[in-house]
């Protein structure tokens, strides 16, 4: 019996761990969901399908999440593919604030009560 790696409904099966050759992590940081990601030049004629994919997702300013949704590949897969690009210098990452602080609750008072005032 030959083993087919084909679903009907979804066309061939494609391991993610395939697309990434094993990795499960970017080299260098990880990317965080919110990190912004934008292509900073052309695609070079060598660059995987994958990669190719990604990298058009990347040509306006769009966040790691977007950018594995707008693919339709894994969150895990998308990063991986992100760290080739970033390594290859094809792309840049801005990550978001460490943390954000909340304002004090005598500020928000005070704002509040500015509001009302008006």
């Amino acid at each position: 019996m030959t083993e087919r790696w084909l679903d009907q409904d979804a066309g061939p099966i494609v391991r993610p761990y395939t697309v990434t050759r094993g990795r499960t992590r970017p080299t260098g940081d990880r990317f965080d969901l919110l990190a912004t990601v934008v292509a900073t030049g052309p695609a070079p004629p060598d660059l995987p399908p994958e990669h190719l994919r990604v990298l058009d997702a990347c040509r306006r300013p769009i966040s790691v999440a977007e950018a594995a949704s707008g693919t339709g590949l894994a969150v895990g897969v998308v990063r991986v593919l992100l760290g080739d690009l970033l390594d290859a210098g094809l792309l840049s990452v801005r990550t978001p604030p460490a943390s954000v602080t909340t304002p004090r609750e005598d500020l928000l008072r005070d704002v509040l009560s500015g509001l009302r005032a008006l």
